[in-house]
């Protein structure tokens, strides 16, 4: 049987059985697919560690008739150091549980794929604030699927942040995360794609309500209290 290589990320990992996992991979090939990784959890099994989320990678897999059976992997990045962090690791599940509402089955997806990788390294350096990674991820995302609103519904906006949100917007994936803001543009950000993550999004993330208990990013009402929105 043909082994088919997709590129992709661990969206979700749950036990099947006693030694199985059903994965959720984000694929660039295929977009969101079903995989079941039989006998992973026996011990020694080399491929368990490539079953977790996060893990981002080639995946060989065979196609089922409703899913495909993983055969093996090459992990580019487990993105360990996110485990370590809580502030980011709850983030970056964030990021997954998005990317799992919008992407669909038998569908390329690789600007989405792009974007989850981008955000991932984003989390890891120093230079960003966890806040701006957020607004820039969930600004981009919405955009990437056609529902981002255009900027002159919202009023008198500064111009770095009608400036940084044109940079989101018409940026690549891999080359969104180019530029840093002061704290009166992060502001401003935050309740944007905090406004567009309302009014877009119709479904509860489990992971951010988490998210918001444990990071000082709730929701900022600055636009919301000038009326502009």
């Amino acid at each position: 049987m043909e082994v088919l290589k997709l590129h992709g990320v661990v969206l979700k990992s749950a036990d099947h059985s006693e030694f199985d996992r059903r994965l959720t991979v984000l694929t660039a090939e295929r977009g969101k697919i079903t995989v079941f990784a039989r006998s992973v959890k026996r011990p020694g099994n080399r491929l368990m560690a490539s079953t977790e989320p996060f893990a981002f990678g080639t995946f060989g897999v065979t196609e089922g008739k409703t899913a495909y059976n993983l055969r093996e992997t090459e992990i580019d990045n487990y993105f360990e150091e996110i485990r370590s962090d809580l502030d980011a690791f709850y983030l970056g599940s964030y990021f997954l549980e998005f990317a799992d509402y919008y992407s669909r089955e038998n569908v390329e997806d690789l600007p989405l794929l792009s974007l989850i990788y981008s955000s991932l390294l984003a989390l890891l350096r120093d230079d960003f604030n966890n806040s701006l990674v957020r607004s820039v991820f969930e600004i981009k995302i919405i955009s990437v699927e056609g529902e981002l609103p255009p900027p002159e519904g919202f009023g008198t906006l500064l111009p770095g942040t009608l400036h940084a949100l044109n940079h989101i917007k018409d940026s690549p994936c891999s080359r969104v995360f180019t530029f840093n803001v002061n704290d009166e543009i992060l502001s401003e950000l935050t309740a944007l794609s905090s406004y567009f993550v309302r009014n877009t999004v119709h479904k509860e993330f489990s992971s951010l309500k988490i998210l918001n208990a444990v990071t000082a990013h709730p929701p900022v009402s600055l636009l919301l209290s000038r009326g502009e929105v």
